[in-house]
C-alpha cells in the first residue's frame, strides 16, 4: 500500500481496477479494509482508490486536534498527487470529509456518494460520538471494537449463523487497530462539524443512500442531508443497518453503480 506525505501525515492510499477514477473514503475508526466486501464489483467498473484517514490504518495518527476540513483536505492533496479528478463516496464520517472535499475543491469531484451519512446529527447522535471517542482510553482496544457492535448491525444480521463471529475474528488478528487517541481526535472532529449550511453549494451530481435500520445515523440524517444539496437522489435500502457495506454489500454496490453509470464516461 503505497503513502504520500501530505499536511505532515503519512497518508496510505490503495489502488485497484481501471476506468474512471473513485475514491472510498471510510468513516469514525475505520480504514480503508472498511470496503473490501463492495471491491469486487467496483474494481471492474471504476479504478478505485481507498484512503486511511489520519488517525487509523497505516496513515499518521498525531495526537493533536483533527477537523472534518483537515481530513478533507488531506485527500483532496492525494488527488493532486494522482492528477485527476474524481467520483467519491464517503461513509459515515467519511461522508462529511466527502462533502467538504466537494466544497473546498468543486473542480476535483464528479460526483458524490453518501453513505450513512449526514449534514448535522441530532442530540443523541452527538452524545454516542462523544462516547465513543472517550471509551478506548478506558477500555481494551479490541473489546472496544466489539463493543461498537450492535450500533453497526440488524438484528438479522446478529442472527445469520457466523456473522457477528466473523467479524470478531477479524478484529482479533487486524494489526493496523487504531490507537485511542486517533479516535478521541476523529470523535471530536465529528462533534465540530456541521456542513448543513453549506450544502446548498454542492453542484456536483449526489446519492445518499441510508439503511432503513440504521440506529446511529437514522434515516431522518440522509433525509436532511439530501433534502439540503440540490437536486440529490435519496436511496432508503430496506435491508442493512449503519453497517451495511459489511451487512448487504450487494444492495449497497447495485445502487452506487447504477448511480455513477449515469454519470459516467463509457469504457
Amino acid at each position: 500500500m503505497p503513502s504520500i506525505h501530505v499536511n505532515g501525515i503519512d497518508l496510505f492510499y490503495d489502488v485497484q481496477g481501471t476506468g474512471e477514477p473513485l475514491l472510498l473514503i471510510a468513516g469514525f475508526d475505520c480504514d480503508s479494509s472498511y470496503w473490501s466486501a463492495v471491491m469486487p464489483a467496483l474494481i471492474n467498473k471504476y479504478q478505485v482508490i481507498r484512503v486511511d484517514n489520519r488517525g487509523v490504518g497505516q496513515s499518521s495518527a498525531p495526537d493533536y486536534p483533527y477537523s472534518i476540513q483537515q481530513m478533507a483536505d488531506d485527500a483532496a492533496a492525494l488527488l493532486n498527487y494522482l492528477g485527476i479528478t474524481i467520483h467519491v463516496a464517503g461513509h459515515s464520517m467519511g461522508g462529511q470529509i466527502a462533502q467538504e472535499l466537494a466544497l473546498a475543491h468543486p473542480e476535483k469531484v464528479k460526483t458524490l456518494t453518501l453513505l450513512s451519512s449526514w449534514g448535522k446529527g441530532n442530540a443523541k447522535f452527538y452524545s454516542l460520538i462523544e462516547l465513543f471517542g472517550d471509551l478506548p482510553k478506558k477500555l481494551d482496544v479490541k473489546f472496544y471494537q466489539k463493543i461498537l457492535l450492535p450500533w453497526m448491525f440488524t438484528s438479522e444480521f446478529y442472527s445469520s449463523t457466523g456473522a457477528i463471529e466473523q467479524i470478531i475474528n477479524f478484529i482479533e488478528e487486524y494489526p493496523y487497530l487504531p490507537t485511542p487517541h486517533g479516535l478521541y481526535h476523529q470523535s471530536r472532529a465529528i462533534l465540530k462539524s456541521d456542513t448543513s449550511k453549506n450544502l446548498i453549494n454542492i453542484c456536483c451530481p449526489t446519492l445518499v443512500v441510508v439503511g432503513k435500520e440504521d440506529i446511529l445515523t437514522p434515516v431522518e440524517l440522509s433525509q436532511q442531508l439530501a433534502g439540503g444539496i440540490p437536486n440529490a437522489e435519496l436511496v432508503i435500502l430496506e435491508r442493512g443497518g449503519h453497517g451495511f457495506l459489511v451487512e448487504s454489500p450487494d444492495a449497497v454496490v447495485e445502487v452506487m453503480l447504477n448511480f455513477l453509470a449515469k454519470h459516467s464516461y463509457p469504457y
